[in-house]
């Protein structure tokens, strides 16, 4: 929700560091922090004793997945157990003809699913099952139907039973089923809305989307999430952008089903702008194999400012001094180890489970680490997040690498650092600074000890109450 226009706001009483100041902004800007500071015709907000922090910026997620999720069946394994639950979970879902998109799936939950066991499970209405690494949709046949013209059946991203036709499992599809598909769901604007509050609503002020190949349209709507910023990984050098959108590196997706070879990841990375510079990346890194080749073209190329690692699942210390050399923030998603944290104790290799989503450890060996969420993929809540870099547990309660849990305030500052700048030095509330804050109903001490968005009282983007619980 937008709040009232005023020349400005006086947040009285905050704590800062576990002092208690005043501080006043106007227009974007905070220009005044002390303490007792007299009314001026400003909008006035007791602070009573609550932390006044920056706003949070989540550095990696994807805005329409989210919006579209709002809308989706969620099938993941904490949901649906076994092909007769996930079959009554379809079948009972909204009535009607029209598309169902379930999202979540993972083969723990009743093994690997095409257009044929689909069929069988639900053949009356058109269906989209999204795995939860977000890389592979499964269709049942009245969906292949409808999409019949994104196919590209010469690809491996299409794949193939016995009798070469496709099976209904489609590898990073996502860009060509939204332009396929567009104008069919009348919710995503609205849910595009509900996405933006909900981010406002945890102090969120700005986000990195990571969705890669973002076309007009898909930049376009992005104005429905103002006033949220929103730096795009995902939109070429020529795309105009709205007024609350930047450009930032430009993101490669390596698929590991199928991953380039080392010349054309070369000449991927190597692509040159209008300015005759190449732009800097953030390349997909979730297995072993995928970072190695990406260090060894950007040792070969030479790093960028900016060039970053997106993920960093897997990151072998023995790659530590390339990393730090290459100057490579890794953009890492911590909760996936409370949400996905018991299947991986049983499918990732052994020797690969202390390297899982590193952070202690990377942060000794001078290597740049930001949190981040992966919406929709990871839980949005960005105080989650926190919480999880900080324990590291599973849902059951086990714990992966407890070696590399760091403090809260650590996990904290990461989310206030800028989103052209993650893993820098955090934003401070200082004169001068922007006026994007989060205020919380609790000292800076108590939120540590207990990360919850609950805590959160108000939002302010540019020196406008954005958001108010």
């Amino acid at each position: 929700m937008t709040g009232p226009t005023a020349p400005g706001l006086l947040l009285t009483e905050v704590d800062l560091g576990g002092t208690l100041v005043d501080v006043r902004t106007r227009g974007p800007r905070i220009t005044e922090v002390a303490p007792g500071l007299r009314p001026a015709g400003e909008l006035v907000i007791a602070g009573r004793g609550g932390a006044l922090l920056p706003g949070l910026h989540d550095h990696h997620l994807h805005l329409h997945a989210l919006a579209a999720a709002r809308h989706s069946l969620e099938v993941g394994p904490d949901r649906v157990s076994g092909l007769p639950d996930l079959a009554r979970a379809l079948q009972t879902a909204p009535q009607g003809d029209g598309w169902l998109r379930a999202v979540g799936y993972h083969e723990s939950v009743a093994g690997e699913l095409d257009r044929h066991v689909l069929d069988r499970l639900l053949p009356s209405r058109p269906l989209r099952v999204q795995h939860r690494s977000g890389a592979l949709w499964m269709l049942n046949s009245k969906a292949l139907d409808l999409v019949a013209g994104a196919l590209d059946l010469g690809s491996p991203d299409t794949e193939r039973d016995a009798q070469g036709r496709p099976n209904g499992r489609l590898w990073r599809y996502d860009r060509r089923l939204r332009e396929h598909l567009a104008g069919v769901d009348d919710s995503h604007r609205v849910a595009l809305r509900e996405v933006r509050d909900q981010l406002l609503g945890s102090g969120i002020t700005g986000v990195t989307d990571a969705t890669p190949d973002l076309d007009e349209a898909g930049v376009r709507e992005l104005t429905l999430v103002a006033p949220l910023h929103v730096q795009t990984l995902g939109v070429g050098d020529t795309l105009g952008l709205p007024a609350n959108v930047s450009r930032g590196p430009r993101k490669l997706l390596l698929r590991d089903h199928d991953l380039p070879d080392y010349d054309t990841l070369r000449a991927l990375v190597d692509q040159v702008g209008a300015d005759g510079q190449r732009r800097a990346v953030a390349v997909h890194c979730v297995s072993r194999e995928s970072l190695i080749l990406t260090v060894a073209v950007l040792t070969d190329l030479g790093a960028r400012p900016g060039d970053r690692i997106e993920h960093g699942a897997i990151i072998p210390p023995e790659l530590d001094d390339d990393v730090r050399r290459l100057g490579l923030t890794v953009v890492t998603q911590p909760d996936f180890l409370r949400s996905r944290g018991d299947t991986y104790l049983t499918e990732v290799d052994v020797d690969d489970l202390p390297h899982l989503y590193r952070w202690a450890s990377l942060c000794r060996a001078g290597i740049r680490v930001a949190g981040s969420s992966d919406a929709p993929f990871g839980d949005p809540d960005p105080w989650q997040v926190i919480r999880s870099a900080r324990d590291r547990t599973t849902r059951s309660g086990a714990a992966i690498g407890a070696g590399e849990r760091i403090a809260s305030a650590l996990a904290l500052d990461t989310l206030l650092t800028p989103l052209e700048n993650p893993g820098g030095a955090p934003r401070r509330v200082a004169p001068g600074a922007p006026a994007g804050l989060c205020l919380l109903s609790v000292s800076y001490r108590e939120q540590l000890a207990a990360p919850c968005s609950e805590a959160v009282r108000m939002t302010v983007v540019d020196g406008r109450l954005a958001w108010s619980r």
